[in-house]
């Protein structure tokens, strides 16, 4: 469904801020707020950053998009949908790369029989040293 339907559905407008946060977070794939705003405003820039969170805010919402967090700092927002991915994060220079959430479902699954608990795999990020920082011996 398009923004403009689902949006439509709950009784709000169409905006173009609305718009340009969501087209950024797709050209993006993982942004912060942050680098939303700075790509938002490229385009728009009378576009402030509580408006860009608070779009993000109801995007998510909307089921549009996801947030995970890939650091101490902002939450990273990636366009919603049948791409759940796990995360993986490096320490060292701080790619993010994306695996296929069934390499954990064997975890997922033994977390549900025995503790009771759903692993929401789309939130999931592992931290470590990817393969270049190591042949690198960049390592921290």
């Amino acid at each position: 469904m398009e923004l403009a339907e689902v949006l439509r559905a709950r009784g709000l407008r169409l905006t173009a801020q609305r718009q340009l946060v969501l087209r950024a977070v797709h050209e993006l794939g993982h942004a912060t707020p942050e680098q939303v705003h700075t790509a938002v405003r490229e385009v728009a820039a009378g576009v402030n950053i509580t408006t860009i969170y608070r779009t993000l805010e109801l995007l998510e919402r909307l089921g549009l998009v996801t947030h995970t967090h890939l650091s101490h700092g902002s939450p990273t927002y990636h366009a919603a949908g049948a791409d759940q991915h796990v995360h993986l994060v490096c320490r060292d220079c701080g790619a993010v790369d994306e695996i296929d959430p069934e390499l954990l479902r064997p975890l997922a699954d033994r977390l549900a029989a025995e503790r009771g608990f759903q692993v929401d795999i789309g939130h999931v990020a592992l931290f470590g040293v990817c393969g270049k920082c190591e042949r690198c011996g960049d390592q921290t």
